[in-house]
């Protein structure tokens, strides 16, 4: 996927020029793409789609609004994240005091709904297109099927009430869509994964791999099941998975330091290249983002002081803290160690206490990148580990607690944690949720706080969010209310939009 620049498709119209005598000519501007003359080849297609993946970064692509506004609001609140306060992105929403005007969910917004209109166009097109064949278009409309089932996952987790879209027109009557029932999105991205499963192929040559796969839509689909607490479905759809040849990776920080992107714990991966030519800037910010001002970072946000104590109990059969934890966090610790920009070199906590301006610091995407510290690591979606941990937590909800421990264990041992033994449910239940998902996905994009959001609205072992984050010592907890479960729809499209109503609380 990195072989393709992110594009946006523009549609222009051409007028009739009218010339001196009676006659009406019609002269095509060959150097604008219209409607008519955009969707004509195989090059086109693949332009469109790739606008259609891009909005994953953000409606615009910008690197920026990926990390500051996208990332940052779908993180801060949870309980594994404390933002650095003096800074100003995503500050509100960390402290439960956003309006409905705040730019992070609008941006949620703008994202999804671009992505979802561009896919929507793809399958509009692509079945009328004569310069393809049968089987790419059915390949194409499949990967159009995921992204926008993925749209929608972000769109019905995050504000729940939202417009069900699945018609491209530019009709005004068209552009002020009233809200569906949350039921009836998540009946959407259930067909359009099962739709894009059937016909996405398992794996793509070289040159095209970070595109969505069978197993991706598998794996998103027994996510949902999840989320929706079909624990009979999820296990089997998330089962089928675990039969496709995926492993975890030998070396768990191989996840986060570009080494093996796309390999064999990846299911789905936002793309960055790291390109710069002819204008573009295909980088991502997190290495900035998460290194500490001593060396050479931004520092913008670290891990809370819950996870670490909790990522301490991560232990090796010796009674050693566990490799994972030493790949994820940067703390107090004789054998903790960072890569520093500035000494370009892995310096040990010790050696550089006094310089630093905070007493932990998450490590995930920080490594020896190039002169300016950005790079073009993908970021994470989904991952082999943490499929099987869903797969154990269906497992578990399905009376068979012995299969699931095995599924944890798995993960527990690739990060050099000691094997769990005998375990009621409950107790997994618990292990699951405020260990194994933390300790290991900790920080990764779209996890925990969804995770959170999903217990708190699900009917099996319910658990409120105030009081995980009381309990886990989240700064603001106490400003928490019901209607920061679900972000507030934006006052932006509100104001245009009389067919929108706020959601409850807002």
């Amino acid at each position: 996927m990195k072989k393709i620049k992110y594009i946006i498709i523009t549609v222009c119209f051409i007028g009739f020029l009218n010339s001196c005598s009676d006659d009406f000519i019609n002269v095509e501007n060959k150097e604008v793409l219209t409607e008519e003359s955009f969707w004509q080849t195989e090059d086109h297609a693949m332009q469109a789609l790739t606008a259609a993946y891009g909005a994953l970064q953000s409606a615009s692509g910008s690197k920026w609004a990926f990390f500051e506004e996208i990332y940052t609001s779908t993180a801060y609140r949870a309980d594994d994240v404390e933002n650095n306060t003096a800074e100003t992105y995503g500050r509100s929403l960390a402290s439960f005091s956003n309006t409905t005007e705040e730019s992070g969910p609008y941006n949620v917004w703008q994202a999804s709904y671009a992505g979802i209109g561009r896919a929507n166009q793809i399958l509009q097109q692509v079945p009328n297109m004569e310069a393809l064949s049968a089987d790419t278009k059915k390949g194409l409309i499949a990967e159009a099927k995921f992204l926008r089932a993925y749209y929608y996952f972000w769109l019905v987790t995050g504000f729940e009430n939202v417009p069900l879209i699945t018609v491209f027109s530019g009709d005004l009557e068209d552009l002020f869509p009233s809200q569906a029932a949350p039921s009836a999105v998540w009946a959407q991205i259930e067909t359009d994964l099962s739709d894009a499963e059937a016909d996405l192929p398992t794996n793509y040559p070289s040159e095209w791999k970070g595109r969505a796969t069978k197993g991706a839509a598998k794996a998103m689909l027994g996510k949902v099941y999840l989320f929706q607490e079909k624990w009979g479905q999820a296990e089997t759809k998330l089962q089928e998975v675990t039969g496709m040849g995926y492993s975890l990776l030998p070396n768990y920080a191989d996840n986060f330091n570009g080494l093996a992107e796309n390999g064999s714990e990846s299911i789905f991966e936002i793309q960055f290249s790291g390109d710069r030519s002819n204008g573009n800037d295909e980088r991502q910010v997190f290495n900035f983002q998460v290194s500490p001002y001593a060396f050479g970072g931004w520092e913008l946000f670290y891990p809370s002081q819950w996870l670490v104590d909790e990522m301490k109990t991560d232990l090796t059969t010796g009674g050693d803290i566990s490799n994972r934890v030493y790949e994820s966090i940067f703390f107090d610790d004789p054998n903790s160690e960072m890569y520093s920009r500035d000494s370009g070199q892995n310096e040990t906590y010790a050696s550089v206490a006094a310089d630093l301006n905070h007493p932990k610091y998450f490590k995930k995407y920080a490594f020896n990148a190039d002169e300016n510290f950005y790079n073009g690591t993908n970021i994470s979606v989904i991952r082999y580990a943490d499929v099987l941990l869903m797969y154990a937590e269906a497992l578990n909800e399905n009376d068979k607690t012995p299969l699931a421990i095995d599924q944890v264990n798995i993960v527990r041992q690739r990060g050099g944690a000691e094997a769990l033994g005998v375990m009621t449910k409950d107790e997994l239940r618990t292990q699951i949720r405020h260990h194994e998902r933390p300790v290991e996905l900790a920080m990764e994009f779209g996890i925990r706080w969804f995770d959170l959001y999903r217990w708190q609205r699900g009917s099996t072992a319910t658990e409120s969010i105030k009081t995980t984050l009381e309990n886990h010592n989240k700064p603001f907890a106490e400003n928490f209310q019901d209607k920061h479960i679900v972000f507030p729809i934006p006052l932006q499209e509100i104001n245009i939009n009389n067919n929108l109503d706020p959601n409850p609380g807002w």
